[in-house]
């Protein structure tokens, strides 16, 4: 099992795929990146960051605009974010 922080790396990675993808709508780039930046910051603990950002995308999850492959990668991202211990 990966670290907290290998684990945030990876979904840092995974935003960014999100947002170079131009076939997903802007505003659902829009929070990735704004996502990205709350899991880069690290003056707040591992454990909030990661909860910060499920609920961040959790808003957009159900977004009736996103194609089918990005709510996948979304899913996935979220499933990653979940095992980081919120302590």
């Amino acid at each position: 099992m990966a670290s907290p922080d290998e684990t945030i790396r990876i979904c840092i990675q995974m935003l960014q795929n999100i947002i170079d993808d131009s076939t997903i709508p802007r505003n659902i780039r829009r929070v990735a990146d704004e996502t990205r930046s709350v899991l880069q910051d690290d003056s707040k603990s591992i454990g909030l960051r990661a909860a910060t950002a499920i609920s961040m995308i959790d808003e957009i999850s159900n977004d009736p605009n996103m194609p089918v492959h990005a709510r996948t990668r979304i899913w996935e991202l979220v499933s990653q974010l979940e095992t980081v211990p919120l302590d």
